[in-house]
């Protein structure tokens, strides 16, 4: 049986399903607990920044861990992938995009992982631009924008069906090594071998290593791993 989803708590709406998740983890809620949600008024993403999607167009949840993964976040990249099928690929560290015909990468899917290890538990949270009308979105992630959203363009009724999708796929690939892992995430890494850039740095994207670190060769040649940060295509 599978461990990842039970138990269940959903709500129609709530400030951040990241939030109840580390509630549950701080009281005690065992390995697998699921945290979703119709609507966020107060999503986060990395960062800082805040997670739009209209009431019941995206998918919304949080997961209780308990067993430690240095590789939490990129799994869920790869799970998402897994689950929704091309044309997604992993922007590390820690989304999920569809290349537009401009070459820009638009934003399907977003992962933040809070983590304390001290007390035994991580919280792995989710957001999938499952049913979104582009067109309802902020004009800063609307299309035409520097940063723009990506939708699976699906029924309502799809979300469930694809939350157990990805729950599959997620307990895979925690039950799974690190070599594992990254070569899954060879086959579906949105930088690979692209120009890019990052807070001190450009160069070229080489891969991402057993470790979860992106390898980059900057412009100098020089050779660096990179542990955290956003890193963008160069234009």
């Amino acid at each position: 049986m599978r461990e990842l989803g039970r138990p269940r708590l959903h709500l129609r709406r709530t400030d951040s399903t990241n939030e109840r998740a580390r509630e549950l983890a701080a009281s005690g809620a065992p390995h697998g607990t699921l945290v979703s949600a119709d609507e966020q008024t107060a999503g986060r993403g990395r960062q800082g920044r805040t997670w739009s999607a209209p009431p019941g167009s995206a998918l919304l949840f949080s997961l209780v861990l308990r067993r430690e993964s240095a590789l939490a976040s990129l799994a869920a990249g790869v799970a998402v992938c897994r689950a929704v099928g091309e044309p997604a690929r992993v922007k590390w560290p820690n989304d999920v995009v569809v290349e537009q015909r401009d070459g820009r990468l638009a934003k399907l899917a977003g992962i933040l992982v809070e983590a304390r290890p001290q007390q035994g538990w991580t919280v792995l949270g989710i957001g999938i631009n499952a049913a979104v009308d582009l067109a309802a979105l902020p004009a800063e992630i609307g299309p035409g924008s520097p940063r723009p959203a990506a939708t699976l363009g699906l029924e309502r009724a799809a979300l469930e069906p694809l939350l157990e999708r990805v729950l599959g796929e997620l307990e895979r690939l925690l039950g799974a090594d690190g070599t594992s892992v990254t070569a899954e995430l060879g086959e579906l890494d949105a930088l690979a071998n692209r120009s890019v850039e990052w807070d001190g740095g450009e160069g070229v994207a080489l891969g991402i290593e057993r470790d979860g670190r992106l390898l980059v060769r900057s412009d100098s040649g020089a050779l660096t791993a990179l542990t955290a940060g956003e890193v963008r295509l160069r234009r």
